[in-house]
C-alpha cells in the first residue's frame, strides 16, 4: 500500500486535480467549501492502471496554512508537486519544495496544471524551465514531468502511467514489529465510537490488538480495521488505515497523539538531532533559540541547545540538543521541520539521531558531537554501542527500540559489539518473571566495576579485619537499578574481580591480615583462655582487652565459638565440649544444666549458654530441666 501527497503554492489546482483523479473532492469543511479553498488535509484514493490502489493526502497550499501542510506529507512515498502554467512558481511552491527536500522525499512528479488557459507555447516552456531549476539542487531533481488539465483531462493518464511507474521504484515498507499510527484525524461514528486515521509505519496492527495512545498514555482496543473504506484484519506498514477503538472517547484523540502497541515506545521531551539550516532561512540558528518543531503528525514548542558551536549560519549543517515543552514520541531516522514561531517561516530539517539522550549533553563535549556522528552514519555495531554508551545497562527490547535498526542489522550488530568484547551480554533472572536479557558497552562496564572495586577496597580499608563489606552496603553504593546491580555483581564475580561470601563482598585476592601488635595480643589472648577454658572473660571484657574489631574478626576466622550473648570459648575448646555433651547423651541419657556445669567444673552461666546454644542448631531438645539428643 503507498502513500502520496500533493504539494504547491495555493490556488494551482491540487484539490481539483485531486478529484479529477478519483472522482472525490478533497475538501470535507464547510469553511473549505465557502472560501474554494484547502485548509485542512484532504483525503482520497484511486487505482493505478496495473490494478495497485493509492491513498492521496490533499494539503493545503496557503502560507496560513503551513501547519496542517507539514502533518500530511511526514510518511509519503512520493509526491506530486503542482504549479499553475498561467502563474509559475510562486512563494509556497519554494516552501513546499524546502520541507520536501529537507523531509527527503525523493520521488515525485511535477504537475504543470491549467495547461488548457495557457496557449503560449513559449511560456510553457519558460515555466518548464523555471521548475527544473528550481528542482535541480533537491532530492527531486530527476522528478517526471507531466502537463495536465483538470479540467478538460488532458494529461490524466499519462499522470496515472507516471505515477505507477515512479511507485514501483519505491522501497516495499518494512515491518519492523513495531507498529506506529500518527493521527491525523478523529472522529466518532454513531454505533462504532471512536475512529483515528494516519499513515501506519514501522510494524502492523490488527484487529483485537491492545493500544497506547502516546503521549497520554490511555489504553484502548482495536475493534476495526479500515483501508480506503475496505475492512481489513491486519493494517501493513505504509498503508493509510482507520481504526475503530474501543475504550477511548473521541475527545481523547487529537492530531499529532500516536497509536502504538503497549511498551513498544515512550514518549520524550528530549531529542538529538542532526540539522541542516536552509542555504534562504530568514535567520541563523543560535544557542537557545525557541522554535516549533513538526514530526510526523505532531507540531510543539521546543527551544534549540546548539552542540559543539555557538550558531549555525544559512545553508550550514549542527548538531543540536531539542527540548520540548510537550513530548512526542519519536524514533532513530525519524525526520522534522524547525520552523520560526512568528511570524512564521521555515527554518529547517533534520533527522532524529537519538530519540531518548540520557541527559542534557555538555554543549562544548566534543565526545558528544563524536558520538552523535557515529549513531548518524557508523555501522549497525556502531550504532548500537553509541546508544549502550549514552544508556549505559540496557534490556535488549528497549534497546532494539531505541536504536530502530530491523532486527537483523540489529542482532548483527549486537554480535559485533560482543565478538570485539566492545559490550557484555547478561541476563537477569527475577523470581516469578521470565528471564530479561541486558546490554552494556565495555566502557561503561569497566565504569561500574571500578566503582565496585573502589567502594568493597575501601571497606577493607576502613575495616581490615572484616572478610568483606555486607552485601546490602553494596548495592546500596552502586550507581544503578536494583536489579541491575545485582547482576554487575555477579559478572564481576565471574570475571574473579571480587568473591561473595555469603551476605559479604571481598575483592578476590582480599584475606584479613593482622598486624604485628594485634597477633601477640591474639596470642595473649590464648594463654589467658587456655588458663581457664570453661571459664572465659565476658564478651564485654574482650572487647575492653582486644577491641570489637578484633574480638570480630577472631570469631568469623572461627578461631573463637560464640555461643551466647556474652560467652565465647576458643574454637577448640568448644568441639571437645560439644563431643563430651553428645558422647554423654549417645545411648538415650539425658543432661541437665547442673551436670553439664559439674563435667566442665565451670558455673551455671556458662552450662546455661553452651546447652541453650546447642539447642538452637538443634544438637539438643530441651525436656523439661534436662536435655536429650535432638
Amino acid at each position: 500500500m503507498k502513500v502520496i501527497a500533493t504539494a504547491g503554492h495555493v490556488d494551482h489546482g491540487k484539490s481539483a486535480l485531486v478529484e479529477a483523479l478519483t472522482g472525490t473532492h478533497p475538501d470535507r469543511l464547510k469553511e473549505e467549501k465557502e472560501r474554494e479553498m484547502t485548509i485542512d488535509l484532504g483525503f482520497a484514493w484511486l487505482d493505478l492502471p496495473g490494478g495497485e490502489r493509492v491513498g492521496i493526502i490533499d494539503v493545503p497550499g496557503h502560507r496560513d496554512f503551513i501547519d496542517n501542510m507539514l502533518a500530511g506529507v511526514g510518511a509519503i512515498d512520493a509526491v506530486i508537486l503542482v504549479v499553475a502554467a498561467d502563474e509559475g512558481i510562486m512563494p509556497q511552491t519554494r516552501e513546499h519544495l524546502a520541507i520536501l527536500d529537507l523531509l527527503e522525499v525523493e520521488r515525485g512528479i511535477v504537475a504543470m496544471t491549467k495547461v488548457d488557459l495557457v496557449r503560449d507555447e513559449e511560456w510553457l516552456d519558460f515555466v518548464k524551465k523555471d521548475i527544473y531549476d528550481l528542482l535541480e539542487p533537491t532530492k527531486l531533481s530527476k522528478a517526471t514531468f507531466v502537463q495536465v488539465s483538470a479540467l478538460t483531462g488532458i494529461g490524466l493518464d499519462e499522470l496515472r502511467a507516471a505515477l505507477e511507474t515512479v511507485l514501483a521504484e519505491s522501497p516495499v515498507k518494512v515491518d519492523a514489529g513495531r507498529p506506529r499510527l500518527p493521527v491525523d484525524r478523529s472522529f466518532s461514528i454513531a454505533g462504532f465510537g471512536t475512529i483515528v486515521t494516519g499513515t501506519l509505519v514501522d510494524g502492523s496492527f490488527s484487529i483485537g490488538d491492545d493500544i497506547v495512545l502516546l503521549p497520554s498514555g490511555k489504553h484502548g482496543r482495536i475493534r476495526g480495521l479500515q483501508t480506503h473504506s475496505e475492512e481489513i484484519k491486519i493494517a501493513i506498514p505504509g498503508s493509510r488505515v482507520a481504526i475503530n477503538i474501543s475504550g477511548l472517547d473521541v475527545d481523547d484523540v487529537q492530531r499529532g497523539q500516536v497509536v502504538v502497541k503497549p511498551s513498544h515506545y515512550q514518549a520524550t521531551r528530549r531529542l538529538d538531532i542532526k540539522f541542516r539550516l536552509l542555504g534562504d532561512a530568514v535567520q541563523e540558528i543560535k544557542h537557545d533559540q525557541q522554535v516549533k518543531l513538526f514530526h510526523a503528525t505532531t507540531q510543539r514548542q521546543a527551544r534549540i541547545r546548539l552542540l559543539g558551536l555557538d550558531r549555525i549560519e544559512p545553508g550550514q549543517s549542527g548538531w543540536m540538543q531539542i527540548e520540548l515543552l510537550e513530548p512526542i514520541v519519536a524514533a532513530r531516522g525519524d525526520h522534522i521541520i524547525l520552523r520560526r514561531p512568528s511570524p512564521g517561516a521555515t527554518l529547517g530539517g533534520g533527522m532524529v539521531i537519538d530519540p531518548h539522550p540520557a541527559r542534557r549533553h555538555r554543549r562544548m563535549d566534543k565526545s558528544v558531537v563524536e558520538r552523535l556522528k557515529q549513531l548518524a552514519s557508523g555501522t549497525a555495531g556502531d550504532v548500537v554501542e553509541a546508544v549502550l554508551k549514552n544508556s549505559g545497562p540496557i534490556n535488549f527490547k528497549v534497546l532494539s527500540e531505541v536504536v530502530n535498526l530491523q532486527d537483523e542489522a540489529f542482532r548483527e550488530g549486537v554480535k559485533e559489539l560482543i565478538v570485539d568484547q566492545r559490550a557484555l551480554q547478561f541476563v537477569i533472572r527475577d523470581q516469578g518473571a521470565d528471564d530479561d536479557t541486558f546490554l552494556i558497552d565495555r566502557q561503561s562496564w569497566q565504569k561500574i566495576l571500578a566503582s565496585l572495586i573502589e567502594i568493597t577496597r575501601d571497606y577493607h580499608k576502613r575495616l581490615p579485619l572484616r572478610r568483606g563489606i555486607p552485601l546490602q552496603e553494596l548495592r546500596s553504593r552502586l550507581a544503578a537499578e536494583g536489579k541491575i546491580k545485582n547482576a554487575m555483581i555477579n559478572l564481576a564475580e565471574e570475571e574473579h574481580m571480587i568473591r561473595l561470601l555469603g551476605d559479604q563482598v571481598a575483592l578476590f585476592d582480599f584475606t584479613p591480615q593482622l598486624t604485628a601488635g594485634q597477633s601477640e595480643q591474639v596470642s595473649l589472648l590464648m594463654h589467658k583462655l587456655d588458663r581457664n577454658p570453661y571459664s572465659t572473660p565476658s564478651v564485654k571484657e574482650l572487647k575492653e582487652t582486644i577491641g570489637e574489631e578484633l574480638l570480630g574478626y577472631l570469631t568469623t576466622e572461627g578461631i573463637l565459638a560464640r555461643v551466647g550473648e556474652d560467652v565465647v570459648f576458643r574454637a577448640e575448646t568448644y568441639r571437645d565440649m560439644v563431643e563430651q555433651v553428645t558422647a554423654k547423651l549417645s545411648g538415650g541419657g539425658t543432661l541437665s544444666v547442673a551436670d553439664v556445669r559439674d563435667m566442665f567444673s565451670t558455673s551455671r552461666k556458662y552450662a546455661l549458654a553452651l546447652m541453650e546454644h546447642l539447642d538452637q542448631i538443634k544438637v539438643t531438645v530441651r525436656e523439661g530441666d534436662v536435655r536429650r539428643l535432638a
